[in-house]
């Protein structure tokens, strides 16, 4: 069960792109021909340099190793280049391919994932979706219109879901924080009033900002949202400064959340000593895979902190956020799209389910997926963007701000 060959295939989903523009898969093949896979969410470079550092990771750490080996070839990654420290890239590619030796590992043993890490503490996960528009040319209004999202939120509401997400509060910038102009103050809050209206108390209201502002304004807004008791306040500060999100949580009575955009227990246990989130979000496919991600829960549970694992990427990396909130006793909920995604779905040919606002873990094993290659291999990534992008264009105080999600209008 020694890894053999690595292959990379780089999908760009079909429009209106929910998940971003691209998501890299990676297919683990070892000498007795068990077939793994994994996805990477790190997206800092574009896909053909991506695939180079990924080559590069599987060749120089894992190629000849045997799959069970993770904490090993973990280490390696993690210490290359004399860094042992957090590098979101590195990470990235080991990430996905961590996820493809756990598919490998439990194939061999002919069992799922989440028996191999600790059994089944969640037979049904509670799972939230972002608040998307309907139709593949979605209406950009749709982002800024309170009444079109209270509509879509009362739908997500009806089918099941018990909590979802949305972000009117403006412009993530590649410029750090900012202060949030007033009206984007005024359109969040109105965005919560009607979503309450909508929903009442049948869900839970969960406000994201995509880490845009200074601990101040985020502040400034996290008091103004207070009335209508969102469960969370998701990365309200950039991420490069953890220690300030305790101010935040200090000063703003909704819990905070955050982690996307984090690699490795080393900086989710910044988080949780500090005190500043008490909902820790790993994307799988970028914090170091499964076996980190079920380390960071554990460490998250002595500081009663509860794990919602982030998604938006492809359905490889959903695959193995269902195993890790199947397998910890903190599970809060797992992100989908939608009900699992069109597209997610049909690259996995619809091997996962969900059911009533509940994702069900696959008892298959593996990842309990079937990925449909021929599909992931139709729909290359043609582009020279990023999976995602921040605008250089700083906060507008004078017109308006617009965000338009992960898939931007054209």
């Amino acid at each position: 069960m020694r890894l053999q060959d690595l292959d990379i295939i780089t999908t760009a989903p079909p429009a209106p792109g929910w998940g971003g523009r691209y998501w890299t898969f990676v297919k683990l093949t070892t000498d007795d021909g068990i077939i793994g896979w994994g996805e990477c969410y790190a997206s800092t470079v574009g896909p053909k340099a991506m695939r180079a550092v990924i080559e590069d990771v599987f060749a120089r750490h894992m190629q000849g190793e045997s799959a069970e080996n993770i904490e090993l070839m973990f280490r390696r990654a993690y210490s290359a280049g004399f860094t042992q420290r957090p590098d979101p890239t590195v990470m990235g590619a080991f990430s996905g391919l961590e996820i493809a030796c756990w598919d490998i590992i439990g194939k061999a043993r002919n069992r799922p994932v989440w028996a191999l890490l600790g059994g089944m503490m969640n037979r049904r996960i509670r799972s939230y979706t972002y608040l998307y528009p309907d139709g593949d040319d979605p209406d950009p209004e749709f982002w800024i219109n309170p009444d079109l999202t209270a509509e879509t939120a009362a739908a997500r509401v009806a089918e099941g879901f018990t909590a979802v997400k949305f972000d009117p509060a403006g412009p993530y910038t590649i410029r750090g924080g900012h202060q949030p102009a007033m009206s984007d103050i005024t359109r969040s809050v109105a965005f919560c009033r009607a979503i309450r209206e909508a929903v009442g108390d049948r869900a839970d209201l969960l406000f994201g900002t995509h880490g845009q502002f200074t601990t101040a304004g985020a502040i400034r807004l996290g008091q103004a949202l207070e009335p209508y008791n969102p469960l969370w306040f998701e990365e309200p500060i950039p991420p490069d400064n953890p220690l300030e999100f305790a101010k935040v949580a200090d000063a703003v009575r909704i819990p905070i959340a955050t982690g996307e955009r984090l690699t490795t227990k080393a900086e989710f246990a910044t988080l949780l000593r500090a005190g500043g989130a008490k909902i820790l979000q790993p994307a799988l496919g970028r914090v170091g895979g499964i076996w980190e991600a079920k380390k960071i829960a554990a460490l998250a549970e002595p500081f009663n902190a509860e794990i919602a694992p982030h998604l938006y990427a492809g359905p490889i990396e959903w695959a193995a956020n269902i195993h890790l909130a199947a397998s910890i006793p903190n599970l809060l909920m797992a992100e989908t799209i939608e009900q699992g995604g069109a597209f997610h779905l049909a690259l996995i040919k619809h091997s996962i389910r969900w059911e009533e606002g509940f994702i069900l873990p696959p008892d298959a094993p593996g990842l309990g997926i079937e990925v449909d290659e021929a599909l992931a291999r139709a729909h290359p990534y043609t582009g020279d963007k990023l999976h995602l992008e921040m605008q250089e264009a700083p906060c507008d105080y004078a017109h308006g701000n617009r965000f338009e999600g992960g898939a931007p209008s054209t």
